[in-house]
């Protein structure tokens, strides 16, 4: 009985671990609480959007394993600095990397949900360059970049599914910094508006001009190129 006991109890324990790396803390006590349905709308959320620029060419010329180390060690990389901000991660979708900023605890302004996602996002720029040289020193591969896009704004988020459920992140808010990031260039960072309003001084930016957004017209968009 007591083997037993201390086998459910390890159980119970790897199931907490499990529960605890699919969906944010505060989340998964709210599933254990037995609550139904989580949706929560937030006023003041920042998500980033990362893409390897040109992946599907790079992936035609790379084995199987080569491919998924080379993601392996870079999203191992993003998730260390996502934790060093306390930031959220909300999934990879192929050679994208999603992240937010301002849940599932809500935060006062814009300023505080954009301010941590620039600053890491500050950060994942050299660290990439660094991968990038310690890759090509032991395997044939090109150099590769991201363009990352963010922006600021009212979201939902919540848990959808009943088997391989996820926390995620849907509206505008979403839709937006995806498009900063496909209409970026290599290596930028690429933020709207609403995101140099909330920072306000502090960070330099570049204006490249208006673009035309697909689905949002012809609207202004900057670079940020580092924190002063």
């Amino acid at each position: 009985e007591i083997t037993a006991a201390l086998e459910l109890e390890k159980a119970h324990k790897d199931n907490e671990l499990l529960l605890l790396n699919i969906l944010p803390s505060s989340i998964a006590d709210r599933l254990k609480s037995g609550e139904g349905l989580i949706a929560d709308r937030f006023e003041d959320m920042s998500v980033l959007f990362a893409d390897v620029v040109g992946f599907t060419q790079m992936s035609k010329n790379m084995s199987p394993s080569a491919l998924v180390e080379m993601l392996n060690t870079v999203f191992t990389m993003f998730d260390n600095i996502a934790d060093k901000y306390k930031l959220e991660k909300i999934k990879t979708i192929g050679d994208a990397y999603m992240i937010a900023s301002g849940i599932p605890n809500s935060v006062a302004t814009d300023e505080d949900a954009a301010r941590p996602l620039v600053d890491l996002a500050l950060e994942m720029g050299p660290k990439v360059n660094q991968l990038t040289r310690d890759f090509r020193k032991t395997a044939a591969l090109p150099e590769f970049q991201f363009r990352i896009g963010i922006h600021v704004g009212p979201a939902v988020a919540g848990v959808i599914g009943l088997e391989k459920f996820a926390y995620d992140v849907w509206g505008s808010t979403v839709n937006v910094a995806s498009r900063m990031e496909s209409h970026g260039e290599p290596g930028m960072i690429h933020v709207t508006q609403g995101v140099r309003d909330a920072l306000g001084d502090g960070y330099v930016f570049e204006d490249p001009g208006e673009k035309d957004i697909k689905s949002l017209g012809t609207i202004p968009t900057y670079s940020l190129t580092q924190r002063i």
